[in-house]
């Protein structure tokens, strides 16, 4: 029988195809030369957490919207913008809401500004910010690992069986709050990523990657062309921070509380120019609540809401502030949980 090359060569893509899209769609790119790095337009992570070390030292793990917790053990978390390489396997994408961890220490211990890195060797990390000896840092807190490539869709990707573990920085954190030893390598339970995507650059006025007050990326703005897919236990109104104020507000306050301890947001200066120093007050939490203080999507600070539930935190608007609006977001967690925000605008005050 006389062998056809070009058959040989057909099947052989086919079955590329088939058991590994990833690669099919790196072999498509090269033939055509087109980017694959595409951006993120929605989805969400679901993290279902493993029963070991944690359980056993009391510790349970908690979300703050727009985050949500469906079990005891499972929460997702919506991403909020970032890039995916499908041909890759990678991907850098920025997670909402916050994971606390409920243990035997009198304070929750909250991690906000979640980022989900994926490399191409099938490795990764999940990082967050919390605050570390009265200052605000972002740390490694589990290790992240994938036993196969991505599926690839025209229109989104997914990763599933993504194993998490402790790093040495994140056992050093939880040993340090809760009294308990954890070590480096705990497992941390299993991740799974469900991702629209869309082309590069086609995401609308947004801009990856901009500095708003301080360091730290801005989510992407625009919409997609497709619906990001959502996972099963988010209701649509579990995907937007509850609180936030109105299109139409003046900038450096909330709408006006209804007297009935809804929690609220203002700022000092409704603008004020770059190196100033800026102060937002929130009021209507509960008394004792954790309050994370964000500016700008960048979780900087954690404060204790007083015993007429108020909280007051002064931070810095940086010399390479840009010029226009900036969002400072105040979330508490804890039994009366709640996201309310601010705005105020950097350039020459009138």
């Amino acid at each position: 029988m006389v062998k056809r090359p070009g058959a040989v060569a057909l099947t052989a893509g086919a079955l590329v195809a088939l058991c590994c899209p990833g690669a099919a769609l790196a072999q498509d790119a090269r033939a055509t030369g087109e980017p694959t790095v595409r951006e993120v337009s929605g989805g969400f992570a679901r993290w279902t957490a493993a029963a070991g070390q944690l359980a056993d030292e009391g510790v349970s793990l908690d979300v703050t919207r727009p985050a949500v917790r469906s079990s005891a053990d499972r929460a997702s978390f919506p991403a909020l913008g970032g890039s995916t390489d499908p041909a890759a396997g990678t991907a850098d994408l920025r997670l909402g809401g916050a994971a606390r961890f409920d243990g035997p220490s009198a304070r929750p211990l909250v991690l906000g500004g979640l980022r989900l890195r994926l490399a191409a060797d099938g490795g990764g990390a999940l990082y967050g910010r919390t605050v570390v000896d009265g200052r605000a840092a972002e740390l490694a807190l589990a290790d992240v690992a994938s036993g196969a490539g991505p599926a690839v869709r025209a229109t989104g990707v997914t990763w599933a069986g993504l194993r998490a573990s402790l790093t040495a920085e994140g056992a050093a954190l939880l040993s340090s709050w809760s009294g308990a030893e954890f070590t480096a390598g705990e497992p941390l339970g299993a991740l799974e990523l469900t991702l629209g995507t869309r082309a590069a650059g086609t995401g609308g006025s947004g801009s990856e990657g901009g500095s708003g007050s301080g360091p730290g990326d801005s989510p992407s703005g625009g919409s997609s062309t497709q619906p990001a897919p959502k996972p099963d236990d988010l209701e649509p109104g579990d995907l937007e921070p509850g609180g936030a104020p109105d299109a139409g507000a003046a900038p450096g306050s909330e709408a006006p509380a209804a007297g009935d301890g809804t929690p609220v947001a203002t700022v000092t200066h409704a603008t004020l120019a770059p190196g100033s120093r800026q102060t937002v007050t929130g009021e209507g939490f509960a008394p004792g609540a954790v309050v994370l203080v964000a500016i700008d999507g960048d979780t900087r600070y954690q404060a204790e809401a007083d015993s007429d539930g108020r909280v007051t935190r002064e931070f810095p608007v940086y010399d390479t502030a840009f010029t226009g609006k900036h969002t400072v977001e105040l979330t508490a967690v804890g039994s009366r949980p709640a996201v309310v925000s601010a705005t105020f605008g950097v350039g020459t005050p009138s």
